[in-house]
């Protein structure tokens, strides 16, 4: 369970079901949601254990990742490697029999996208790491869309650049509080590199980008009230946490930004369902 990074999986589900929601202009079939579920937790676990089995030397400078199975001793690195490949593979072929060969592409391409891109040559390399690395995390909308349609569209294209825009403001903030973390470990993540000014004005400009890209959204999947309406607060929310980060300049400030982050992504994609179930009532 520890090698899968669980809680991570859970934000990428949090964006799967919603999208198959809207993707379906309805509910989905049930069966077809837990298929998705399952092959998309499968992948995501396994590329999250080629991550821990890559960056064992990373973790265990890292005092955040210290406690992880491979620093610790209670996996080794072999049997790490091989659970994680397993999972890929039963991943891969079960969402290939049980969903559709676009999904299970999609699947494995942000897999190796995130092993071969982020892992092993943006992380150590450069400050804009987590920005295209985090395209891996935006896939799931791609999949779920996939799912449901067979096919994608510019709907999920605008859904993935909302995640995709996310992810830079959601990390940084928490970057800002393990600075030091990084900067132990040699990872040129921007807090540890970059003035506090110049983190907090790039989040900013994240921010900003994804409140726009929340709000395109609307008319290009044909959503009504319910979504737009969210989208506006939730995005001056947002917006409003990160201008406060930028006053403060402090850890605490870009914790409030990183938890707000999480509540942001989930009550935004909730809203996204609901606006399209209130239709069947």
């Amino acid at each position: 369970m520890a090698l899968t990074k669980p809680r991570i999986i859970e934000l990428l589900l949090v964006t799967t079901v919603p999208t198959m929601v809207v993707a379906a202009r309805g509910l989905p079939s049930g069966w077809l949601v837990l298929a998705t579920l399952v092959g998309g937790t499968l992948a995501a676990g396994g590329a999250n254990a080629i991550n821990m089995f890559v960056d064992r030397d990373i973790d265990q400078v890292m005092h955040r990742t210290r406690n992880r199975p491979l620093v610790t001793g209670v996996v080794t690195p072999g049997r790490a490697l091989a659970f994680a490949v397993a999972l890929e593979v039963v991943a891969f072929v079960e969402l290939w029999l049980l969903v559709n060969p676009l999904s299970a592409g999609l699947a494995v391409a942000a897999t190796l996208f995130y092993v071969f891109v982020y892992t092993l040559w943006l992380k150590r390399t450069s400050t804009q790491n987590i920005v295209i690395g985090g395209a891996a995390g935006a896939v799931p909308v791609l999949i779920g869309w996939a799912a449901v349609t067979g096919g994608l569209g510019w709907a999920p294209v605008v859904l993935f650049a909302v995640i995709f825009l996310w992810t830079p403001p959601h990390f940084w903030a928490l970057a800002v509080r393990y600075r030091d973390d990084y900067s132990a470990a040699g990872v040129p993540m921007l807090p540890s590199v970059a003035p506090f000014e110049h983190t907090s004005r790039q989040i900013l400009i994240y921010t900003v980008g994804l409140w726009v890209i929340s709000l395109v959204f609307a008319p290009v999947a044909h959503m009504g009230l319910i979504y737009l309406v969210s989208a506006i607060v939730l995005g001056a929310v947002f917006l409003g946490f990160a201008l406060q980060l930028r006053k403060e300049a402090t850890s605490k400030a870009a914790m409030r930004l990183f938890g707000y982050s999480i509540t942001y992504v989930t009550l935004l994609f909730g809203a996204m369902a609901v606006d399209q179930l209130v239709h069947l009532l």
